[in-house]
């Protein structure tokens, strides 16, 4: 008992997010008379935050290394303008017209991470300059109107479902599957863990606390999959979150550049002083941000179907609560890719409960101003008794 509670201290800003998340979505459940967990709004509430967690994982990098990036949203709607011109203007197929903007963003990541790391300008100004901007470029470029329709294939990529296997079924059964499989997947990486961790004589979960972490984990994941069974299936957006978070997490927990990166964040001269190239590993995070602006904007247009020239307005700050409230230190160094995501479906859950007990947007502002300030204070707290 003594271990596991050490070992639950030791993660209480993850595993306090897990709970925060657990108990905000039964209490929305309960307020709204059980709408917030039915299938059809567990889907929208996925289609509806998916950009800001794209976002969320690009803006984690971002606050790990210490710095801040004001530009995103502003970035998102600038290459979702440049999309439609190419999609919609001039009959541009989508793949080709996607690649480009990608390709776009990492040019303007680069543009920004030039002045940050080579310069040496604080990220807060430089950002804040390409805010201004690319809001100014995306005015421009749209001349003040609204481009659309975006071709059906394009839009799938935000409002479509993988496909069922062929059959006459209530279910959409290869969600089911997918969630079986998943629950395999994760035993036996757990399981996989654990036996390396005791090769190596590190300190584990008691085993009763073991399997019941391994049961929680495999009710949510096949509840959740029963869920979005139940409608349409699984989005392919949450498809392509699901590859992100992976590549991410993989990147960050067990890459050279992923240590470098919180290194960085930690002490940056230290890290010099280590063979860490700094301003190298600054200027590739800046043009990962980029990269994951672009992919945010044309995610955000493929839903919408349209560019408008007032996309993106407040997608960062909901990004950089996301990366906040999910855990990550206001002084680099310190986060997770999942905590990241947790973040963001916290706000997500907090803005759609609101609306559907018809709470006004003043409120909801306000209540999520709270919410973030509270969490970088709960991190202080932890830091100052840690220390």
């Amino acid at each position: 008992m003594e271990t596991a509670l050490k070992l639950f201290r030791s993660n209480i800003r993850q595993y306090g997010m897990f709970i925060a998340l657990i108990l905000i979505m039964l209490l929305f459940q309960f307020l709204s008379d059980g709408n917030l967990l039915k299938p059809l709004n567990i889907t929208n509430l996925i289609l509806q935050n998916s950009y800001i967690l794209i976002l969320a994982i690009g803006m984690l990098l971002v606050i790990i290394t210490g710095h801040i990036d004001l530009s995103v949203g502003s970035i998102a709607a600038f290459v979702g303008a440049v999309s439609a011109i190419m999609m919609v203007k001039h009959g541009m197929s989508f793949p080709v017209a996607m690649v480009l903007s990608l390709v776009f963003g990492a040019l303007v990541g680069a543009w920004q991470g030039f002045w940050v790391a080579y310069v040496r300008i604080p990220s807060f100004i430089v950002t804040l300059a390409g805010m201004l901007l690319f809001r100014g470029l995306t005015m421009l470029v749209l001349d003040g109107k609204s481009v659309a329709p975006f071709p059906e294939g394009f839009r799938a990529i935000s409002t479509g479902f993988i496909p069922d296997v062929p059959g006459n079924f209530d279910l959409h059964m290869l969600t089911v599957i997918i969630g079986i499989v998943l629950s395999v997947l994760y035993i036996f990486m757990e399981w996989r863990g654990r036996l390396i961790q005791k090769r190596y004589q590190i300190e584990q979960l008691p085993l009763p606390f073991f399997f019941l972490k391994l049961a929680a984990v495999i009710a949510i994941i096949n509840l959740f999959t029963f869920v979005l069974a139940s409608y349409k299936g699984l989005p392919n957006i949450l498809i392509m979150l699901a590859l992100l978070v992976a590549l991410y997490t993989f990147v960050m927990r067990k890459t050279v550049m992923g240590r470098h990166i919180y290194a960085l964040g930690g002490n940056e001269k230290a890290a010099k002083l280590s063979g860490v190239k700094t301003k190298k590993m600054t200027f590739w995070v800046f043009v990962n941000m980029g990269v994951l602006a672009a992919l945010a904007g044309l995610v955000f247009a493929a839903r919408l179907n349209a560019a408008t020239p007032k996309a993106g307005v407040n997608f960062e700050l909901d990004a950089i609560a996301a990366v906040f409230i999910g855990g990550a230190s206001a002084t680099g160094g310190v986060g997770t890719v999942i905590g990241a995501i947790v973040g963001g479906l916290v706000m997500g859950v907090m803005n759609n409960g609101m609306s559907l007990i018809g709470l006004g947007i003043d409120y909801q502002q306000g209540i999520k101003g709270l919410v973030l300030l509270l969490a970088v204070a709960f991190d202080l707290y932890n830091k100052n008794k840690s220390a």
